[in-house]
Parts: C-alpha cells; sequence; structure tokens
C-alpha cells in the first residue's frame, strides 16, 4: 500500500523513520491544542446570579437575582444539538462561516441556547469578516461572564453566559467604536429571536 524508502537490507531507512516519527508527535501536538481548555472555567454550583432580563423586542425589564441554571452532562445532551452541546458545554468552537449566525442582519436578540438569558442585540453585531457572529457589547454586562483561556497556547479572554455558564465564544480588543471590544461569538451558542 506505502510505498517505503527501504535501504540495502531492507529496512525502513532512517530518514523515513525520523519523518515518521515527526509527524506522529507534531500530530499529537496539534490534537492537544485542538482540545478545549477554558483553564478558569466557572464550576457550575448551586446558587444565584444577577442578570438583566429584556423582552424579546429588546426592552429592558430590569434586574433580577435568580437561581443559576445547573444540569448533569445528560440532561444538556437531551436538551441541545450536538453541535451547541460541544461548544456551550466543552467550549468548542464552529468553523468560520458555517454557524447561521454570521451573516444574519435581521433586527433582534441573540439569546442562551440552553437557558434563554438574554445576550445580545442586532443593534452592536457588525460585520468583523471573521466568519463569526460579533458584537461591539453584550445587551447587559451582568448577562455574560469573562473568564481568563490559554487553551491554543495564547492568551485570550472566554466569555459565558451568567446564568448557566454556557460557552458563548470570546472577546477581543480589535472592535468598532465605541467600546473598541469584538465579542466573537459561535453561533451554536445563541438562538436569534427576530423583532416584531
Amino acid at each position: 500500500m506505502f510505498d517505503f524508502d527501504r535501504g540495502k537490507d531492507g529496512n525502513v531507512s532512517r530518514r523515513v523513520f525520523l519523518y515518521g516519527a515527526g509527524a506522529v508527535v507534531g500530530g499529537s501536538l496539534l490534537w492537544h491544542w485542538r482540545m478545549p481548555r477554558v483553564n478558569a472555567a466557572v464550576k457550575s454550583e448551586p446558587g444565584e446570579v444577577t442578570i438583566v432580563q429584556f423582552s424579546d423586542d429588546g426592552k429592558k425589564l430590569g434586574k433580577v437575582k435568580i437561581a443559576k441554571v445547573i444540569k448533569t452532562e445528560d440532561e444538556w445532551r437531551k436538551q441541545l444539538p450536538s453541535a451547541s452541546f460541544d461548544i456551550t458545554r466543552h467550549a468548542d468552537t464552529e468553523m468560520a462561516y458555517t454557524g447561521k449566525y454570521w451573516n444574519l442582519h435581521d433586527k433582534g436578540i441573540f439569546r442562551c441556547i440552553c437557558c434563554d438569558n438574554a445576550l445580545f442585540s442586532s443593534e452592536t453585531k457588525f460585520d468583523s469578516g471573521t466568519g463569526w457572529p460579533s458584537f461591539w457589547a453584550p445587551l447587559a454586562q451582568e448577562n455574560v461572564r469573562e473568564i481568563h483561556d490559554n487553551s491554543i497556547g495564547m492568551e485570550r479572554t472566554a466569555v459565558s453566559c451568567k446564568e448557566c455558564d454556557a460557552h458563548l465564544g470570546h472577546v477581543f480588543d480589535d472592535g468598532p467604536k465605541p467600546t473598541g471590544l469584538r465579542y466573537c461569538m459561535n453561533s451554536a451558542s445563541l438562538r436569534f429571536v427576530k423583532a416584531a
């Protein structure tokens, strides 16, 4: 099946062996870096959180203190599509330009797919050219949590839902005015509610 470079004695040459070993080590390192690990991930523990509630048409209803949404892995797996489960519960990332909201221009709000917490508005959505839905601010800072993340060998800030700890994406400091921020989110973490 494979035509290996064999020496005079019929054994695989040293060069082929070294290239093969290098490929195995390189592939292992890439796989290791690909595995999502958010270092300061918030451990889901029972308790209360304060969030700002919004109506589906984006009107601020006020701050409320509510019980944190806590579910088992099996409960989340039953509730969510597999891509949403992998992203929200295990900090995976969807491929650029594949999510259903990266190029959406309708008016409305984006809620957490896990718990329905209001997260972002189409009013702050902009075309970042990255292939992911991007926003220059959340609907309310109280509704998201920012977490230190060095999962791929670089310093980043992960963003999660404060109500249920769902991983949403990352925030970067290369966004437009007025904040200069780019909340780069996964479509699979969000549920869009179109304005009436």
